[in-house]
């Protein structure tokens, strides 16, 4: 069974800095690239950044370039997302997925339909 769990989201400051985390289980996670995304109340999701399963390669939306960073350790099974000079904004539920490179997206396409419960970063204003 595919499985996601994130972690680390936790309310702070204009400017300050947070790490997020997800473990995920029930497939061959080096095999895959790995997405996080963000929802924000009434938005659909979006993407924020992946990491690829080769070269660990990453790419970050622009909304994020130069803020986040994203990384993975294979033998933990677990993706981050380092975030850092974080703005006043709603707060956002942020989730992992596996993903799968399309050549006509910009970021993988989401691998499987069960996702997390997802780990919430409010911005205090």
């Amino acid at each position: 069974q595919v499985q996601f769990v994130e972690s680390g989201g936790e309310l702070v400051q204009p400017g300050g800095s947070l790490r997020l985390s997800c473990e995920a289980s029930g497939f061959s996670f080096s095999a895959y690239a790995m997405n996080w995304y963000r929802q924000v109340p009434g938005k659909e999701r979006e993407e924020v950044a992946f990491i690829s399963s080769t070269d660990h390669s990453a790419k970050d939306a622009d909304s994020v370039k130069g803020r986040f960073t994203i990384s993975r350790d294979n033998a933990k099974n677990t993706v981050y997302l380092q975030m850092a000079r974080l703005k006043p904004e709603a707060p956002a539920v942020y989730y992992c997925m596996a993903g799968i490179p399309h050549p006509d997206l910009e970021f993988p396409v989401a691998a499987f339909d069960s996702w997390g419960q997802g780990t919430q970063v409010p911005v205090s204003a």
